[in-house]
Protein backbone atom coordinates (compact mmCIF):
# COMPACT_ATOMS: atom_id res chain seq x y z
CA UNK A 1 0.00 0.00 0.00
CA UNK A 2 1.30 3.36 -1.01
CA UNK A 3 1.11 6.06 1.72
CA UNK A 4 0.63 8.88 -0.83
CA UNK A 5 -2.45 7.31 -2.39
CA UNK A 6 -5.39 6.84 -0.06
CA UNK A 7 -7.22 3.65 -0.39
CA UNK A 8 -10.61 3.61 -1.98
CA UNK A 9 -12.05 2.45 1.31
CA UNK A 10 -10.81 5.56 3.08
CA UNK A 11 -12.19 7.81 0.36
CA UNK A 12 -15.59 6.19 0.61
CA UNK A 13 -15.66 6.59 4.38
CA UNK A 14 -14.67 10.26 4.10
CA UNK A 15 -17.35 10.94 1.51
CA UNK A 16 -20.02 9.25 3.63
CA UNK A 17 -18.85 11.19 6.70
CA UNK A 18 -19.08 14.55 4.86
CA UNK A 19 -22.51 13.69 3.47
CA UNK A 20 -23.85 12.85 6.92
CA UNK A 21 -22.33 16.02 8.35
CA UNK A 22 -23.72 18.23 5.58
CA UNK A 23 -27.20 16.70 5.74
CA UNK A 24 -27.36 17.18 9.46
CA UNK A 25 -26.13 20.77 9.14
CA UNK A 26 -28.67 21.70 6.45
CA UNK A 27 -31.63 20.99 8.67
CA UNK A 28 -30.30 23.19 11.42
CA UNK A 29 -29.48 25.87 8.89
CA UNK A 30 -33.02 25.82 7.48
CA UNK A 31 -34.55 25.91 10.95
CA UNK A 32 -32.32 28.78 11.91
CA UNK A 33 -33.50 31.03 9.09
CA UNK A 34 -37.18 30.18 8.81
CA UNK A 35 -39.73 32.55 10.32
CA UNK A 36 -41.32 31.36 13.51
CA UNK A 37 -45.09 31.40 13.70
CA UNK A 38 -46.68 33.72 16.20
CA UNK A 39 -48.09 31.93 19.18
CA UNK A 40 -50.78 34.51 19.88
CA UNK A 41 -54.12 34.22 18.12
CA UNK A 42 -54.92 37.74 17.07
CA UNK A 43 -58.33 38.15 15.50
CA UNK A 44 -58.20 40.38 12.44
CA UNK A 45 -60.15 43.60 12.78
CA UNK A 46 -62.51 44.25 9.92
CA UNK A 47 -62.36 47.71 8.45
CA UNK A 48 -65.67 49.45 8.12
CA UNK A 49 -65.74 52.06 5.45
CA UNK A 50 -68.65 54.42 5.49
CA UNK A 51 -68.91 56.61 2.41
CA UNK A 52 -68.93 60.26 3.23
CA UNK A 53 -70.06 62.92 0.82
CA UNK A 54 -67.95 66.03 0.71
CA UNK A 55 -69.72 69.12 -0.48
CA UNK A 56 -67.71 71.81 -2.21
CA UNK A 57 -67.38 75.00 -0.24
CA UNK A 58 -69.98 77.61 -1.06
CA UNK A 59 -68.34 80.72 -2.45
CA UNK A 60 -69.95 83.99 -3.28
CA UNK A 61 -70.58 85.03 -6.88
CA UNK A 62 -67.98 87.81 -6.51
CA UNK A 63 -65.30 85.35 -5.41
CA UNK A 64 -66.31 82.91 -8.15
CA UNK A 65 -66.07 85.66 -10.75
CA UNK A 66 -62.63 86.73 -9.51
CA UNK A 67 -61.46 83.13 -9.44
CA UNK A 68 -62.57 82.25 -12.98
CA UNK A 69 -61.33 85.59 -14.30
CA UNK A 70 -57.93 84.94 -12.72
CA UNK A 71 -57.88 81.46 -14.26
CA UNK A 72 -58.68 82.93 -17.67
CA UNK A 73 -55.95 85.54 -17.27
CA UNK A 74 -53.37 82.92 -16.27
CA UNK A 75 -54.20 80.69 -19.23
CA UNK A 76 -54.19 83.65 -21.60
CA UNK A 77 -50.77 84.75 -20.35
CA UNK A 78 -49.58 81.18 -20.84
CA UNK A 79 -50.91 81.26 -24.42
CA UNK A 80 -49.14 84.51 -25.20
CA UNK A 81 -45.97 83.09 -23.69
CA UNK A 82 -46.21 79.88 -25.72
CA UNK A 83 -46.83 81.83 -28.92
CA UNK A 84 -43.71 83.88 -28.20
CA UNK A 85 -41.36 80.99 -27.56
CA UNK A 86 -42.64 78.77 -30.35
CA UNK A 87 -44.09 76.01 -28.15
CA UNK A 88 -45.95 73.08 -29.58
CA UNK A 89 -49.29 73.57 -31.24
CA UNK A 90 -50.85 71.13 -28.78
CA UNK A 91 -49.80 73.35 -25.87
CA UNK A 92 -51.21 76.45 -27.57
CA UNK A 93 -54.54 74.75 -28.29
CA UNK A 94 -54.86 73.45 -24.75
CA UNK A 95 -54.27 76.99 -23.42
CA UNK A 96 -57.02 78.37 -25.66
CA UNK A 97 -59.39 75.56 -24.65
CA UNK A 98 -58.85 76.30 -20.96
CA UNK A 99 -59.36 80.01 -21.62
CA UNK A 100 -62.66 79.37 -23.36
CA UNK A 101 -63.81 77.10 -20.54
CA UNK A 102 -63.04 79.73 -17.89
CA UNK A 103 -64.59 82.58 -19.88
CA UNK A 104 -67.77 80.53 -20.23
CA UNK A 105 -67.84 80.20 -16.44
CA UNK A 106 -67.36 83.98 -16.18
CA UNK A 107 -70.19 84.45 -18.68
CA UNK A 108 -72.51 82.35 -16.55
CA UNK A 109 -72.10 84.84 -13.68
CA UNK A 110 -72.93 87.97 -15.73
CA UNK A 111 -76.23 89.57 -16.66
CA UNK A 112 -77.55 89.32 -20.22
CA UNK A 113 -76.10 92.58 -21.61
CA UNK A 114 -72.59 91.73 -20.38
CA UNK A 115 -73.00 88.17 -21.64
CA UNK A 116 -73.63 89.46 -25.16
CA UNK A 117 -70.57 91.66 -24.94
CA UNK A 118 -68.48 88.72 -23.72
CA UNK A 119 -69.84 86.53 -26.51
CA UNK A 120 -68.01 88.78 -29.00
CA UNK A 121 -64.72 88.07 -27.25
CA UNK A 122 -65.50 84.37 -27.00
CA UNK A 123 -66.13 84.26 -30.75
CA UNK A 124 -62.80 86.02 -31.39
CA UNK A 125 -61.06 83.57 -29.08
CA UNK A 126 -62.61 80.61 -30.89
CA UNK A 127 -61.55 82.14 -34.19
CA UNK A 128 -57.99 82.48 -32.84
CA UNK A 129 -58.13 78.82 -31.84
CA UNK A 130 -59.07 77.81 -35.38
CA UNK A 131 -56.27 79.95 -36.83
CA UNK A 132 -53.73 78.32 -34.51
CA UNK A 133 -55.11 74.88 -35.36
CA UNK A 134 -54.79 75.50 -39.10
CA UNK A 135 -51.27 76.95 -38.76
CA UNK A 136 -49.59 73.54 -38.49
CA UNK A 137 -46.06 74.79 -39.17
CA UNK A 138 -46.27 77.88 -36.95
CA UNK A 139 -45.70 80.39 -39.76
CA UNK A 140 -48.11 83.02 -38.36
CA UNK A 141 -47.13 82.92 -34.68
CA UNK A 142 -46.43 86.66 -34.55
CA UNK A 143 -49.91 87.40 -35.92
CA UNK A 144 -51.52 84.98 -33.46
CA UNK A 145 -49.61 86.55 -30.59
CA UNK A 146 -50.67 90.04 -31.63
CA UNK A 147 -54.30 88.91 -31.83
CA UNK A 148 -54.05 87.30 -28.40
CA UNK A 149 -52.58 90.47 -26.90
CA UNK A 150 -55.41 92.54 -28.40
CA UNK A 151 -57.96 90.13 -26.94
CA UNK A 152 -56.28 90.37 -23.55
CA UNK A 153 -56.39 94.15 -23.55
CA UNK A 154 -60.06 94.22 -24.57
CA UNK A 155 -61.20 91.65 -22.02
CA UNK A 156 -59.17 93.24 -19.23
CA UNK A 157 -60.62 96.64 -20.12
CA UNK A 158 -64.26 95.54 -20.34
CA UNK A 159 -64.48 92.71 -17.81
CA UNK A 160 -62.22 93.52 -14.89
CA UNK A 161 -64.04 93.05 -11.61
CA UNK A 162 -64.35 96.79 -10.99
CA UNK A 163 -66.20 97.18 -14.32
CA UNK A 164 -68.66 94.32 -13.83
CA UNK A 165 -69.23 94.11 -10.07
CA UNK A 166 -72.71 95.63 -10.50
CA UNK A 167 -73.55 93.28 -13.41
CA UNK A 168 -73.12 89.99 -11.58
CA UNK A 169 -76.20 87.83 -11.11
Amino acid sequence: MNPTKPSSHRVTVLIIFFLILSLAGCDAFVRKFTRKRKTENITPVEMVLAPEEYKPPVISKEDAYRQYFLYWKSWHDELIDSLGRNSSQKKQLSCVDEEIKNLQEVRRLLNETKQKKLDVYLAKLKDLREQIKQDIYGINLARHRSGAENLRRGIMRDFSYQKVKNDLI
